[in-house]
């Protein structure tokens, strides 16, 4: 099970996007698709898409923190990465 690094700065930030937390957990429970991976000053980032138990696809970009996945971003998904996780999911349950 994955361990979340949650604070204020990270819970904020999502907020913005109107994303909550519990969503981007439930988007990391199901089948996520990782889009890219780069490093930033050092610190390696994943972007990935996910979906919440309530259908809403999210854009998610990670980083990994000791043994915790810290949140950098999450936001909905533009029209062409839903797309994308769509024909991914579909695949993967044929």
């Amino acid at each position: 099970m994955l361990k979340f690094d949650w604070d204020d700065a990270n819970r904020n930030h999502i907020a913005l996007h109107d994303v909550e937390p519990y969503e981007v957990e439930e988007a990391f429970n199901a089948d996520t698709l990782e889009l890219d991976h780069y490093v930033i000053s050092g610190e390696e980032r994943f972007e990935e898409l996910g979906t919440t138990d309530s259908g809403r696809i999210l854009f998610v970009v990670t980083t990994i923190r000791g043994e915790m996945l810290r949140v950098v971003t999450a936001f909905d998904a533009s029209r062409l990465q839903k797309s994308r996780f769509l024909a991914f999911h579909r695949s993967r349950h044929e």
